[in-house]
C-alpha cells in the first residue's frame, strides 16, 4: 500500500468524517459535505468505491451458482479493506487501498 501525504484540516470533525467514509452508505455524507478537505475527500472516494463493490456483490446473489461465492468473497474483502481504511485514518495516513484506489480516483 502506498501512502499519500494529504492536508487534513485540524480537528476531530475531519477524522470522524474520514472514518465515516468506510461505514457503508454513510460514505456519501463525507463525500457531499467535506469536498473542501482533501484528506476526507480521499477517504470518501475510497469508501464510495467499496460501497459500490458491495452493491454489486449483493446484486450478484441473483446469479445462480457463482453469485453466492462472489458475494461471500467480496464481503470478506470489503470488510478487511474498510478496517484497513479506518486504521489509516486513526494513524493520520492516506493509504491507497488495493483494488479500490484506481476506481476511487475516477469518481
Amino acid at each position: 500500500m502506498m501512502t499519500d501525504r494529504l492536508k487534513r484540516k485540524a480537528g476531530r470533525r475531519s477524522r470522524v468524517m474520514a472514518i465515516m467514509s468506510y461505514l457503508g452508505i454513510l460514505c456519501l455524507i463525507p463525500l457531499v459535505f467535506s469536498r473542501d478537505d482533501e484528506y476526507v475527500d480521499f477517504h470518501a472516494r475510497q469508501g464510495v468505491a467499496l460501497w459500490i463493490w458491495g452493491v454489486v456483490a449483493i446484486l450478484a446473489l441473483y446469479l445462480p451458482g457463482v453469485g453466492k461465492i462472489f458475494f461471500n468473497f467480496s464481503i470478506l474483502i470489503i470488510t478487511f479493506l474498510s478496517l484497513v481504511g479506518m486504521v489509516a485514518v486513526v494513524f493520520d495516513r492516506a493509504w491507497r487501498l488495493p483494488f479500490v484506489h484506481h476506481l476511487a480516483m475516477k469518481l
